[in-house]
């Protein structure tokens, strides 16, 4: 993990030089979530991170108008592209108007999901059995010594060529893609075949057979994944739908999005943060000296959810309910209320993904496969979307560099 050294770390009153802000101004800035604190050398004052006070300023010369919407557009700010996807809340990322939340305690699947994320109607693209690996994927497909989103980056480009309908404008037929494309992805991050049993049952199969309360974590930790407007793998996915790409195309663009270690890695390192603290001689101790030097604590915290992430307080919610006095779970509660009382901060999604895995007894790597396998749907539609929209996606760029010679 790498750490905020002390050149990493700016004072409130550069800070606000920097930013050219009131005191009042810069933890306004704070509580919004745009600048991350830190304690400061004697434990009272409060350092800021460099890195978040010069992307700050950095929009701030971007100036007003058009030009400053386009700049922050790209880095969480105004809104690129309408969608009828996704909207999210405090309480709940929204499918198409519904709670996602609501859903996951309505008993929901990641294929329900599938169906309205798709908007689908009466049509059920999940009607049909899948087929078995061709044999030019079949050696890919079960080769478990891959990682799982290569394995799947691999495989799922060499399905299309047998699908007649891949190209096909017929929004059924497109659906239809989908769904064997949704239960294929699924399959390939567990080594596995495809077949007809829900998403979350497959997936649970692989890591704990004959477990079904994890079986139902599994489910809820899908639907609660299944999208997030647009995140940067759903943009992805979205430009390369523009184009006209088949879906096996576009959902590859949003695997190769997130296997970056900004965006999938986070639940690794959040699994990492749980092992090593539960590990250390005091778990409360770890978790506060990592935050006071400066390090981060992934798995806690999102910018969008400034008072918490409901899709990490329903995941909790129904660990509590099916681990409550196991040792695991006791370890689990113990970081969590070190981050809350030394950070302030609440655990996010990738956070209790990561905690799903380490109460079961798991590696990290179950956690990224519930991330893209839930995801998965949400790429779907925004491809399927943007298709219908039939524009291509192609922003202009603002130059920076060096002026050319006359």
């Amino acid at each position: 993990m790498m750490s905020a050294h002390e050149g990493d770390l700016m004072s409130a009153a550069e800070a606000c030089a920097a930013l050219g802000i009131s005191t009042a101004t810069l933890y306004a800035y704070v509580s919004r979530g745009l600048l991350e604190s830190r304690p400061g050398p004697d434990h009272r004052s409060r350092m800021y991170l460099r890195q978040d006070v010069e992307r700050l300023t950095q929009r701030k010369r971007a100036g007003r108008g058009a030009a400053r919407g386009a700049a922050q557009s790209l880095d969480r700010g105004l809104p690129v592209m309408e969608t009828r996807i996704s909207l999210i809340r405090p309480d709940s990322p929204y499918y198409r108007g519904r709670s996602a939340v609501a859903m996951v305690r309505g008993g929901a699947t990641l294929e329900d999901t599938a169906r309205l994320l798709w908007d689908c109607g009466d049509a059920d693209p999940f009607d049909t059995a899948p087929d078995g690996w061709p044999t030019r994927v079949a050696g890919i497909a079960g080769d478990a010594a891959l990682p799982p989103i290569e394995r799947a980056m691999a495989a799922i480009p060499l399905l299309a060529p047998d699908l007649r309908h891949s190209l096909s404008a017929a929004p059924a037929a497109k659906r239809g893609v989908a769904a064997t494309l949704l239960r294929q992805n699924a399959a390939l991050l567990v080594a596995g075949t495809p077949d007809a049993r829900p998403v979350h049952a497959l997936l649970a199969d692989a890591w704990r057979p004959g477990d079904p309360a994890f079986a139902d974590l599994v489910r809820a930790a899908l639907v609660l994944c299944a999208d997030h407007e647009l995140n940067v793998s759903a943009f992805a996915a979205r430009v390369v739908a523009s184009t006209g790409a088949h879906l096996h195309a576009t959902v590859c663009a949003g695997l190769a999005a997130l296997s970056g270690p900004r965006h999938g890695g986070a639940t690794a390192r959040a699994h990492a943060l749980i092992r090593e603290a539960c590990d250390a001689p005091s778990p409360a101790a770890f978790v506060s000296e990592r935050w006071q030097r400066g390090d981060d604590l992934p798995g806690f915290h999102h910018v969008l959810y400034p008072d918490g992430d409901p899709r990490a307080a329903e995941v909790l919610a129904m660990l509590r309910e099916r681990r409550a006095g196991d040792a695991r779970m006791q370890q689990v509660e113990t970081v969590l209320a070190s981050a809350a009382e030394t950070s302030g901060r609440h655990p996010n999604i990738d956070g209790m993904l990561a905690a799903i895995c380490f109460v079961h007894g798991l590696p990290a790597t179950p956690a990224l496969c519930m991330f893209a396998a839930g995801r998965f749907a949400g790429w779907l539609a925004h491809a399927l979307e943007q298709q219908e929209h039939g524009m291509l996606i192609r922003p202009r760029a603002r130059y920076t560099g060096a002026t050319p010679a006359e």
